[in-house]
């Protein structure tokens, strides 16, 4: 363990990691029923709902039960989805008349959520190159109403296969996790692992800028808090490609991105991303990316 904390403590941040506790969340559905129609209803079953503050339909729950079986849940009333696992898609923010990919869509979390926020219309393209996790992504999207979407069984580094512009494109890359969501997170993880799966989201993002039309707009999540697959990424990305320029964030939670990654100077412009630990914000690590093509 203390090989990662000695990292954080050189990021800036000392923290104790057995101390935090991550609070269980869910996401209204509002293809099928709004906040206040499934909070009642969940409230007769004496499930404690709490609002997120920053998310738009997200919220912590206290139940003596699973939540992953209840009537509400199979009629797809709600998902059950992390707080920090429901920003990216907030901070992309797809339109009802927009062409949409999602490079690693299953189990299908985020593709529903991005259908709500389009209201079912435009439309969604969801790969991954999964058969069992396309099968999860293909249950979920049934099960919450969702009617734009069209799933491919595809490794999402051919995206530009399809030879499409698309307006918004989300990349919840492949990651090396975090202490918060894992456990044993830090007997199992590595630093040349971290490397190796950078090596992976470069190409990722190279596919995804490729398919990106001119003043279209990607986002790049990931949710673990190591440099390598997060602002070390993004550096690449902007010394590579010249016609890209990082967006600010609209949300109340998060540090601005690291310029300074263990004695190596970035691009200013990264302090534009997101990185929320998980010992400042309550939710998981996480770190986010807004990316416009000029």
């Amino acid at each position: 363990m203390s090989i990662f904390l000695r990292r954080y403590e050189e990021l800036g941040e000392i923290f104790a990691p057995e101390e935090f506790v991550l609070k269980k969340s869910l996401r209204v559905n509002t293809l099928k029923n709004s906040d206040s129609v499934l909070i009642e209803r969940l409230k007769k079953e004496k499930i404690k709902l709490v609002k997120i503050p920053f998310l738009d339909n997200g919220y912590f729950y206290e139940s003596d039960f699973s939540l992953g079986a209840t009537p509400e849940y199979l009629q797809g009333y709600y998902y059950l989805q992390e707080a920090a696992s429901q920003l990216p898609a907030a901070v992309l923010d797809p339109k009802s008349d927009e062409l949409v990919l999602d490079m690693s869509a299953a189990p299908g979390g985020k593709t529903t959520q991005l259908a709500a926020y389009m209201q079912n219309k435009g439309s969604i393209m969801a790969l991954d190159n999964n058969v069992h996790r396309l099968e999860s992504l293909r249950n979920n999207i049934e099960r919450l109403g969702v009617t734009n979407t069209l799933i491919y069984k595809k490794d999402a580094r051919f995206a530009t296969d399809f030879k499409l512009g698309f307006d918004k494109i989300l990349l919840d890359a492949p990651c090396s996790s975090n202490f918060a969501d894992e456990e044993n997170w830090f007997h199992m993880k590595s630093v040349e692992g971290f490397k190796e799966r950078a090596r992976l989201q470069k190409e990722l993002l190279k596919a995804a800028v490729k398919s990106l039309k001119k003043g279209g707009v990607l986002v790049y999540s990931t949710c673990t808090l190591e440099p390598e697959e997060n602002e070390l990424n993004i550096n690449w990305l902007l010394n590579k490609f010249n016609d890209l320029s990082l967006e600010e964030i609209n949300l109340s939670i998060g540090d601005p991105g690291l310029t300074d990654v263990f004695g190596d100077k970035l691009n200013p412009e990264i302090k534009k991303c997101k990185r929320f630990w998980p010992h400042k914000t309550g939710i998981q690590g996480f770190f986010i990316a807004k990316i416009k093509k000029k």
